[in-house]
């Protein structure tokens, strides 16, 4: 894949000489206090954070990591998809199976998506906290386990003419000069300062309340601007917000994915990237390098998206109106419109719904529900483990509920293309 920012070979006797030398050029941070009060970006970082509450506050601890690992797929899909690559869910999850397309460009882009996933889980494996997440050494290892789990054929940046004009190097920060679009990002001899500067500078606990999400997205921004890797600042960036977002306090972050409401409107989310890189336009325009009044468009878009998204996963996950489309789930299964499988006792919507309410099943409490012979109830359990439907780490473990391919479609109608 050809990379989005092209090289500029540049020197001071050419011309090229780039001008931004310290973390002052992405000015203003955020927003001003005075901008703020007259916009609605606080109230929309309020609602934002009641709703994730609300979210956690529904789901048992269990639930939630399931649902965070089953939505890696989509987050993969979703974010990649703002890239250009766009090997679609289904195709994500044969490559997990060791099913891969036999065109080694699909290929490739299959193991591109899986290599998403495996940033997000490595990063559910860290002990992260904000001193670790905002350092310049952690973001480039984001870059490093992305890109060591990526095709080395994917490495390689071209121009138009299809040629080799860059090497990506994992983890480590370009080398060279970039044009992105319209914007040219800082000169390669000033990214370790900068990043480290812009660690400092958008640290969470520099802010209080709703300036912290405020503050988060406009990092998201200003690291784009910055613009430090040879490729992959994309992914970095919306990987790095994700677990900013978390460690922040959205507990809920990862049941929801916010790539997903920035895919579903690249076109917007790109053009507002790209016009909060423009420069102050006037007295009226904040004090800053940068765009004040752009800046605040970019943050009003991104905690939309987030609203949205945290909005649509809450809706789903209702109790009731979950509980319909499980049983929606289960006729569907007894009517033959899941392809490939059997039916199902209608008692096993109420094990698997109360399997989801509290994360996992006693296997005596699912016996005595099912009111059957426990004979005929542990192969009905059996039926269900087979199917993916519940999992278990043992033969005495409590039984799990879980996201199988097959029900994804009936639990989360929309979340991806089929």
């Amino acid at each position: 894949m050809a990379s989005k920012a092209a090289i500029i070979v540049c020197s001071k006797e050419l011309g090229c000489y780039n001008q931004y030398m310290s973390i002052l050029d992405i000015t203003p941070f955020i927003p001003s206090d005075a901008a703020l009060a007259k916009s609605e970006l606080p109230d929309k970082a309020m609602r934002l954070s009641t709703l994730s509450a609300k979210l956690s506050g529904q789901l048992s601890t269990i639930t939630a990591e399931t649902l965070e690992r089953h939505m890696r797929v989509a987050n993969s899909y979703y974010s990649n998809l703002i890239e250009g690559n766009a090997t679609r869910p289904y195709e994500i999850r044969a490559a997990q199976r060791g099913e891969y397309s036999s065109d080694p460009a699909k290929r490739d882009l299959q193991q591109e998506s899986l290599a998403h996933m495996d940033v997000q889980r490595w990063l559910s494996e860290q002990s992260l906290d904000l001193d670790t997440l905002f350092s310049s050494e952690f973001i480039q290892n984001i870059h490093r386990v992305f890109y060591e789990n990526v095709p080395e054929r994917l490495w390689e940046l071209k121009n138009s003419q299809g040629n080799v004009i860059d090497v990506v190097v994992p983890g480590q920060y370009r080398q060279a000069l970039v044009e992105v679009g319209r914007h040219i990002p800082p000169d390669a001899e000033k990214l370790s300062d900068l990043m480290t500067g812009f660690c400092e500078t958008f640290h969470p606990d520099h802010f209080q309340g709703d300036r912290k999400l405020i503050a988060i997205m406009a990092a998201h921004h200003r690291f784009a601007w910055i613009h430090p890797f040879s490729d992959g600042n994309g992914r970095v960036g919306r990987l790095f917000t994700d677990a900013a977002l978390k460690l922040t306090g959205l507990d809920s972050t990862g049941a929801w994915c916010l790539s997903r409401g920035l895919a579903r409107q690249s076109s917007i989310y790109k053009s507002k990237l790209a016009a909060a890189d423009a420069p102050r336009k006037g007295d009226f325009d904040g004090r800053g390098q940068l765009s004040e009044s752009a800046l605040m468009n970019f943050c009003e878009f991104m905690l939309d998206c987030a609203i949205d998204q945290v909005s649509y996963i809450s809706e789903l996950l209702d109790l009731a109106s979950f509980r319909k489309r499980i049983n929606g789930y289960v006729q569907a299964r007894n009517d033959g419109r899941v392809k490939g499988l059997g039916e199902l006792k209608s008692i096993a919507s109420i094990l698997l719904h109360t399997a989801f309410v509290q994360g996992e099943l006693e296997r005596s409490q699912a016996i005595e529900m099912s009111g059957m012979s426990e004979r005929t109830a542990r192969r009905m359990l059996g039926q269900l483990k087979g199917e993916g439907l519940l999992s278990e780490t043992s033969t005495r473990s409590p039984l799990r509920w879980e996201i199988p391919e097959h029900a994804e479609p009936w639990y989360f109608p929309e979340l991806v293309p089929a």
